[in-house]
């Protein structure tokens, strides 16, 4: 897919929602976007590595074809995007799985329910761990800031209640500022609060539509019994939620979310005395850095003294797991036929990631790395350095991983 592609399909300078999808029609990844034409071309440009990271340069090479949705606003487009990222889970959309530092949108199950943004760490400290129900919970969203942002629009559409204690005298700060309906100090019904938060819950589940025309039954309805004012108020609303126009919902941290810092690389090696003790592992190398509490060890079938069966067994069970991140590059210990059934295992599997092998020399050090790129990855030369010293660290992690597993598996052994 071409630059020249995008250009044929017209795409609209409109807010929406892009999907980048392989040759076979699977979504690789979700975006959202102020203009549609602008954000979709953005990944055809030269520097593309460089200012939106190698998790992005492996999406493009793996894509076949753009798909979009337009929407009203880009309050919907970010809303939208959360939705259809949680529905259809695209491979190049997964950061962490372990996603509790995110943020979400909790509606508590009251009277006069109260709309929280929190961490999902202290979502599920404040209510799930404690068994107290909640009627909704909406995410979870990687920018806190957009969802802040996006809440205040929301707020602003929709008055409600956060923090603030029901049963007082006078109603609380956020009221005054139009933020809060005055619930606390009883200056709306239940029913008529209950509107509002219906409202909140299907602007979350992409029913805008439904908001409206609840908002155009109001309005007459107000206008047929000579509630003028609340007629009046009704219209503010729907006007309102017809010209939301704020551009700063998509920031430039979008631009850096998938920056090099991210990068994932996972190591795996296997280790067996003519096929006794067989073991695997699995070691991370994340921004660098390694990232131990990621490592994983895998007991293999005993007695098969083949290194080919071992990667094939490994590879196998770590990506039947689900839960756990996809990684961006996928490093093997061993020469091209190490890193050609690897491939092999990945391509059934359908998994989309790039691969090298590391090679090594008498003394087992890195010697040479097969398969790395840069004609598709378009690195600089310190870029590709930092790329090769973390290939390196995680290659020496899994073999170390590997020995030290191994050897405690043969002391079982022998000690029975």
């Amino acid at each position: 897919m071409k630059r020249h592609d995008l250009d044929q399909a017209n795409l609209p300078d409109t807010p929406g929602v892009y999907f980048f999808h392989d040759i076979d029609g699977n979504i690789l990844y979700i975006g959202k976007a102020t203009s549609l034409r602008d954000r979709t071309k953005s990944y055809f440009t030269p520097d593309l590595a460089e200012t939106r990271g190698l998790k992005i340069v492996n999406m493009v090479l793996a894509a076949n074809h753009v798909t979009y949705r337009e929407t009203g606003s880009v309050l919907e487009a970010l809303l939208l995007e959360n939705q259809l990222i949680k529905k259809h889970k695209p491979i190049f959309n997964t950061k962490e799985k372990d996603n509790k530092t995110y943020t979400c949108v909790v509606i508590t199950d009251e009277d006069y329910p109260r709309v929280l943004i929190m961490r999902v760490r202290d979502y599920e400290k404040r209510f799930v761990s404690v068994n107290v129900n909640v009627d909704k919970v909406y995410g979870p969203f990687s920018s806190r800031p957009q969802l802040v942002d996006a809440m205040r629009i929301i707020r602003k559409i929709f008055p409600y209640r956060d923090r603030c204690e029901m049963g007082g005298n006078k109603p609380c700060f956020n009221a005054q500022l139009r933020l809060c309906p005055g619930v606390c100090a009883g200056l709306m019904s239940s029913k008529d609060y209950k509107k509002n938060i219906r409202h909140i819950k299907n602007l979350f589940e992409g029913k805008i539509d439904s908001i409206r025309k609840d908002l155009e039954k109001d309005m007459k309805s107000y206008a047929k019994s000579e509630r003028f004012e609340l007629a009046a108020k009704a219209r503010d609303t729907l006007w309102a939620l017809d010209h939301i126009r704020d551009v700063s919902l998509i920031k430039d941290d979008e631009l850096t979310e998938f920056k090099n810092r991210d990068f994932r690389i996972e190591a795996y090696d296997v280790a067996h005395i003519s096929g006794s003790s067989r073991v695997g592992v699995m070691t991370v190398v994340k921004g660098g850095k390694k990232d131990t509490a990621q490592y994983r060890k895998f007991k293999l079938v005993e007695n098969i003294n083949d290194d080919y069966a071992g990667i094939v067994e490994l590879l196998r069970r770590r990506f039947a797991h689900d839960e756990w991140e996809i990684p961006d590059l996928v490093v093997f210990d061993g020469g091209e036929g190490q890193k050609n059934i690897g491939e092999k295992v990945l391509a059934s599997m359908n998994i989309l990631v790039a691969t090298c092998s590391v090679v090594k020399d008498n003394r087992h050090k890195a010697r040479e790395i097969l398969g790395l790129d840069n004609q598709n990855l378009m690195l600089s030369k310190i870029e590709m350095e930092k790329l090769k010293k973390g290939i390196i660290l995680a290659n020496s992690e899994a073999h170390r991983f590997a020995i030290a597993y191994h050897k405690d598996k043969r002391d079982e052994k022998f000690l029975k």
